[in-house]
């Protein structure tokens, strides 16, 4: 008796796990959950009938910012407690160029039938499509012209949340589209941003494919990486620009951070628990990194226009030593910079970028893909 007792128990906690706490229990045995290693603010499950989808809350830890129950066809019943979608999806709306390389690598650019701000989108193919009229624009991300969302019809508006309520995803989503957020940009690490592939995957059936594609760039990513790690010189640098009197360095916990440390650099800050950036003011930098051996992630495009910014700019060894670089050789008229769209899904490529400014001789004969030497 009292081993069916225990049986029982376990057997409603295991059903309670998998489900979710709606009025509507629909398929209630979760078969299986995606295999997610690094990205934090997303999860995956699969139930027989549906997938589910959830979005973390970057404000509100363990909180769910959003829940999407994917289906293949409208008629299938999902609990009430997210938002159905029918996938795969059709066309998308997609508001910000973090976006556009994981739809790339998917196949999927075609689409996007609505942007904001075309002329700081670097992918050739949405440029074009803009111009013959076949994606829309829909003005600045940050003032989305809402009418205008409405009549393009979207199956599903893809944005980042900034906000914990954004009146743009309101009034989208009460005309009844649904609106995915996509937070790649809160997480720590380079390889956790990449893997966000799987969860614009999810929306057009591609797991299979999203894990393959993302599988390639961590092998690469990290073999290059552990080659790094096994040399015993450490370049020091320094990072970031002066803009209107405040330095902003990456703090340790960054993305940028994370890079500098898995290139094989000494950073100062690496051991700094915070995240983003560290405001500093010029003095302070001076101080501290006057002697560093590389200037990377510099804002000007050559060693004049560093001088002119910022007469100071020339105390730094760096430049002394004409070691500076920026992120922008991949940098349109329109200023429209590849670094900010596909470097997001491509972290192998920027890695090896700053390997080969650090430790040249991991990458012999290596052409930068987003960094630039100042001249």
């Amino acid at each position: 008796m009292k081993n069916l007792y225990l049986i029982t128990l376990l057997a409603i906690s295991t059903f309670f796990s998998c489900t979710n706490k709606s009025a509507k229990t629909v398929n209630v045995k979760c078969d299986d959950s995606a295999k997610i290693v690094y990205a934090q603010g997303f999860a995956i499950k699969y139930y027989k009938s549906y997938k589910e989808v959830l979005v973390y809350s970057p404000w509100i830890k363990g909180a769910v910012y959003a829940r999407y129950f994917l289906v293949n066809d409208n008629k299938t019943e999902t609990p009430n407690d997210g938002i159905k979608i029918k996938i795969p999806l059709q066309t998308l709306v997609s508001t910000s160029v973090t976006h556009f390389e994981f739809l790339s690598l998917l196949h999927e650019i075609e689409t996007i039938n609505g942007v904001c701000s075309p002329q700081l989108i670097f992918n050739e193919t949405i440029r074009k499509r803009v111009g013959e009229g076949l994606i829309s624009d829909l003005g600045d991300a940050f003032n989305i012209n809402v009418e205008k969302t409405i009549q393009l019809k979207p199956q599903a508006v893809m944005m980042s949340g900034y906000n914990q309520n954004d009146p743009y995803a309101e009034r989208v989503t009460q005309a009844g589209i649904p609106v995915l957020f996509n937070n790649e940009w809160m997480e720590k690490s380079l390889l956790a941003r990449a893997e966000w592939i799987k969860y614009v995957a999810v929306f057009y059936d591609k797991e299979k494919e999203a894990d393959s594609i993302f599988s390639e760039i961590e092998k690469r990513y990290n073999q290059i990486r552990d080659k790094a790690k096994a040399l015993k010189y450490k370049p020091t640098i320094m990072a970031g620009s002066n803009f209107r009197g405040t330095w902003y360095m990456p703090a340790g916990r960054s993305f940028m951070g994370k890079l500098f440390t898995d290139a094989g650099a000494s950073y100062l800050y690496a051991n700094d628990t915070t995240s983003g950036s560290l405001p500093l003011n010029v003095e302070t930098v001076l101080s501290k990194f006057a002697k560093a051996d590389i200037w990377l992630n510099c804002s000007s495009k050559s060693l004049a226009e560093l001088v002119q910014s910022d007469s100071k700019n020339a105390l730094f060894d760096a430049y002394k030593q004409e070691q500076v670089y920026n992120f922008s050789k991949r940098l349109l008229p329109s200023t429209a910079n590849d670094f900010w769209e596909s470097a997001v899904a491509r972290p192998d490529l920027l890695l090896s970028d700053v390997i080969a400014i650090l430790h040249p001789e991991i990458l012999p004969g290596y052409e930068l893909v987003y960094a630039e030497k100042l001249k």
